[in-house]
C-alpha cells in the first residue's frame, strides 16, 4: 500500500453529515459513515476521540477510502450527531458493544483499527475481547492491526486538564450545565499545538457537534471514563502487552495531556514498541498534521501487510 497525498479536497462539515447513514443501538439512534472501494478487500474502523466525533477523520478520509474495500466512522452514543440520551451510563463496554453491533450489521467480521483518544480506549477493550475469546469462535469481529493516536494508554501518564477536572469533581454537573462556547474554545484549542491551531470555523464546528441536542450538558457524565481507565487499567494496559495483533503507536509530541509521557510509558511497558513521533503536533495529529499522520499510518499498513505475506 502507498499512501500518495490526498488528492481530493477534505470534506466539508456539511457534506460529511448529509451523507452519513443510522444504525440503531440501545434503541437509540447512531450516525456512521461509510465509504471504500467496495468488494471483499480489509476493511478499517475509525474511532474518534471525546469530546469530537467522526468527522475529525475527514482529512484522511477519501485517501483511506482508495486504499480499504470499507471504511466504517462512527459519532459514538452521546458524541457528534448520535443520540445523547439523559439517562444512560456512556461506558467503554458499552462503545464497544456499538462498534461490534454496527460492524455486524453492515456484514464485517475483520477489521483493522485506527483510534484516538477516548477511541484508543474503545479499541483496547475490543482487543482485551478479542484475547478472551476461544480461537476461531463463531461470528466474532477479528482486529487485523491496531493504531492508536494521542490518548491516555496508561491512566498515571495522562494529565487531565482543567475542564477535565472540574467536569469530574463535585460541581462537574454544575460545569457541564454552565459551558459555554467561548469556554470550549479556549479549553480545547490549549491541547493542540502552537503552530496547528483549530481555525475559528473548525472550533465552531467542533462546538455544534458538541452542543446539538444538549450534549454540552452530559458532559460530566461522559468524562467519566476517565475514572474508567483507572478501574480497568490492568485489564487495557494487559490487552496491549498480550495483544498478538500488530500495534503502532502515532503521538503528537506538544500534547500535553498525553504526549511525551505517554510514548516513554508506552516504551517501558509495550513490548516491542512500534512509536512514531510527531514533532510540531498537539493532541489531534488527524487535524494538525493530516498528510504525515496518514502517511505514518500507511507504512504502518504497508508493514502488517508484508508481515502477513510471510506468515
Amino acid at each position: 500500500m502507498s499512501a500518495p497525498p490526498p488528492a481530493e479536497q477534505p470534506l466539508t462539515f456539511l457534506r460529511w453529515y448529509e451523507r452519513g447513514q443510522h444504525y440503531a443501538h440501545r434503541g437509540h439512534t447512531v450516525f456512521y459513515r461509510t465509504g471504500g472501494t467496495g468488494g471483499a478487500g480489509p476493511a478499517l474502523l475509525l474511532l474518534h476521540g471525546a469530546p469530537t466525533a467522526s468527522w475529525d477523520w475527514h482529512h484522511q478520509w477519501p485517501a483511506l477510502c482508495r486504499h480499504f474495500a470499507t471504511v466504517v466512522a462512527a459519532d459514538m452514543i452521546g458524541f457528534g450527531y448520535s443520540a445523547k440520551p439523559r439517562d444512560y451510563d456512556y461506558s467503554i463496554a458499552d462503545q464497544a458493544d456499538l462498534q461490534q453491533g454496527l460492524l455486524a450489521s453492515l456484514g464485517l467480521r475483520r477489521c483493522h483499527v485506527l483510534a484516538h483518544g477516548y477511541g484508543d480506549t474503545v479499541a483496547q477493550e475490543l482487543l482485551a475481547r478479542q484475547e478472551e475469546r476461544a480461537p476461531g469462535a463463531a461470528s466474532a469481529l477479528r482486529l487485523e492491526s491496531v493504531c492508536l493516536l494521542n490518548g491516555g494508554l496508561f491512566p498515571e501518564a495522562f494529565r487531565a486538564t482543567l475542564t477535565q477536572k472540574l467536569l469530574l469533581s463535585r460541581l462537574g454537573l454544575l460545569v457541564s450545565k454552565f459551558m459555554t462556547e467561548a469556554g470550549f474554545r479556549a479549553s480545547f484549542s490549549r491541547v493542540f499545538g502552537p503552530n496547528t491551531q483549530p481555525s475559528f470555523d473548525e472550533l465552531a464546528q467542533f462546538w455544534q457537534l458538541i452542543a446539538y441536542n444538549g450534549g454540552a450538558d452530559l458532559a460530566y457524565k461522559q468524562m467519566r471514563y476517565l475514572k474508567e481507565r483507572e478501574r480497568f487499567r490492568e485489564r487495557w494496559v494487559e490487552a496491549l502487552q498480550r495483544s498478538r495483533v500488530p500495534l503502532r503507536f502515532i503521538c503528537g509530541r506538544l500534547d500535553p495531556v498525553s504526549g511525551l509521557r505517554m510514548v516513554e510509558r508506552y516504551r517501558q511497558l509495550v513490548p516491542n514498541p512500534d512509536v512514531v513521533v510527531l514533532p510540531a503536533v498537539g493532541h489531534y495529529p488527524q487535524l494538525e498534521a493530516p498528510e504525515e499522520l496518514l502517511e505514518a499510518f500507511m507504512a504502518f499498513q504497508r508493514r502488517v501487510a508484508g508481515h502477513a505475506v510471510k506468515q
